[in-house]
């Protein structure tokens, strides 16, 4: 059993990967004996998270995760704790597996019970056993009022929370409940969760990341059988501003970049300047050689706030020889360069402003496929909105599969992609989708996607391939907001220099 942590790759594989693998390693071993290690992972990792437990408390589904959590009972009753099941099955219904389980906890003297006990407290523990990977955000019914009360008082005991396999109602492949099975309110107590087999996609990114709480992985004797990954858990590439660089190295060898927004209060009385420092600053944080900064605003520029960037016009820029990071805080003034630099431009990152006019624009839309076949890199960095008008479908949609909606923008405009949001996806086409482990709530707040935008314009500048320069840029972001500290807020521009 393994601690899921944000410092180390991990394999992630879909439901019906997880299904193959499952049917694979049963078939050569003993009657009930993967439900039996589940089950004894469980209790061991129960005993792990609340040693001085009173009561624990395990809610059964009728299925097999059902079946795991009756395991788990028979074991922790005869580890001497005070175990109470409340099971939702029936003897004659329930799959073989889950009735041989419920054959050994009666045997064992596990009680049962309609409910809880009342004295659960803050030192207890709680299971989640209803419904593990058993259920699909696309095709769930509502929940019936027994599994949805007890769902309930899972979530609102002061208890700690076990989920077996993932949380009841959660969408393995998606990270979204299912409708009806969303919680009213946060937890009230820490939740855990005890992966079975192989860690699933819906864990990490969406409502997944708040629903797991921390994540922990037991393969249960199975890992050597595990078929190929369908997605990756962060990045094992990773590069810092300059550390790796030779001692004869100087500004160019750090590449060139080129950040081109910052639409200006003339154009709509709509000032973004602010944007494009932010990425610029980032880009000089984050290690570019380089880095110059190009506002569309008629020439009204202030001083840059770090005399480091560079102004330039547009007309003055050697796109040919420059990454250039493009859109932030351009407003409709974007338009009028974005062909240039979607025909001369190497290296792109596309955001914010830029991604909207590809998505309102067919020429342009076309000028954006063609840069692949041409050898020209480019990344989009969409948030779901956005996302979903380069999709011409909604936000909800976007969200409802974010792991499919980045690898469809991708095959779409064939490029990287990075999807923002909780569990950041990256996806380019040929490359195992890579979900981001790292960032937290203290990112949304303005300005924080031009300094990714900016960052991954620097490690593009730097020679890092498209999708390990959006990947690596997306984890080192995330990750400088999980160092910050508590009692100081963050800022985009604080952001912007804290990276490497």
């Amino acid at each position: 059993m393994q601690h899921i942590s944000a410092d180390i790759a991990h394999a992630l594989h879909n439901v019906a990967a997880t299904r193959a693998l499952e049917a694979t390693a049963a078939s050569g071993l003993p009657a009930h004996c993967l439900m039996q290690r589940a089950g004894a992972a469980t209790a061991r990792l129960a005993l792990a998270l609340a040693p001085h437990a009173h009561q624990i408390w395990i809610a059964c589904g009728s299925g097999n995760n059902g079946g795991d959590g009756l395991e788990a009972a028979a074991l922790l009753h005869q580890a001497g704790k005070n175990v109470t099941v409340t099971w939702l099955g029936q003897p004659d219904t329930t799959p073989p597996d889950a009735r041989a389980a419920w054959q050994r906890a009666v045997a064992a003297g596990v009680v049962f019970a309609p409910g809880p006990p009342a004295d659960l407290g803050p030192r207890d523990l709680c299971i989640d056993a209803l419904l593990g990977i058993g259920l699909s955000a696309a095709s769930a019914r509502l929940p019936a009022p027994a599994l949805r009360a007890l769902l309930d008082q899972l979530r609102a005991s002061p208890a700690t929370l076990l989920a077996i396999d993932l949380p009841s109602g959660l969408d393995a492949d998606t990270g979204q409940y299912a409708p009806g099975f969303a919680p009213a309110c946060a937890p009230l107590a820490p939740c855990h969760t005890l992966s079975l087999l192989t860690l699933k996609p819906g864990l990490f990114t969406a409502q997944g990341r708040d629903a797991c709480g921390s994540v922990w992985l037991d393969d249960l004797g199975c890992g050597a059988l595990a078929p190929a990954a369908t997605a990756q858990l962060g990045t094992a590439h990773s590069t810092s501003a300059r550390g790796a660089a030779l001692h004869a190295s100087h500004k160019g060898s750090f590449g060139d970049v080129a950040v081109i927004g910052g639409e200006g209060l003339a154009a709509r009385g709509m000032g973004m300047t602010g944007a494009a420092w932010l990425a610029a600053g980032a880009a000089v944080f984050g290690g570019a050689g380089r880095v110059m900064v190009c506002m569309l605003d008629d020439g009204l520029t202030l001083a840059p706030p770090w005399p480091e960037l560079m102004l330039r016009r547009f007309d003055a820029l050697r796109l040919p020889d420059l990454t250039a990071v493009c859109g932030c805080g351009g407003g409709e003034a974007v338009r009028a360069v974005l062909p240039t630099v979607l025909a001369q431009a190497p290296r792109l990152v596309l955001d914010a402003d830029g991604l909207n006019a590809v998505a309102g624009d067919s020429a342009l839309a076309n000028a954006l496929r063609t840069r692949a076949a041409a050898g020209q890199a480019t990344v989009l960095t969409p948030h779901p909105l956005e996302a979903a008008r380069l999709l011409q479908t909604t936000t909800a949609q976007v969200q409802a599969d974010r792991l499919a909606a980045a690898q469809t923008l991708a095959a779409r405009y064939l490029c990287t992609v990075v999807l923002k949001g909780s569990g950041t996806v990256t996806a380019t086409p040929g490359e195992r989708p890579i979900i981001n482990p790292t960032g937290n709530a203290r990112l949304a707040t303005a300005g924080t996607g031009d300094v990714l935008a900016g960052l991954i314009g620097a490690r593009l500048a730097r020679g890092l391939a498209p999708h390990h320069a959006a990947s690596d840029a997306v984890q080192a972001h995330g990750a400088a907001a999980d160092r910050w500290p508590a009692h100081l807020a963050l800022t985009a521009s604080a952001l912007a220099t804290t990276l490497q």
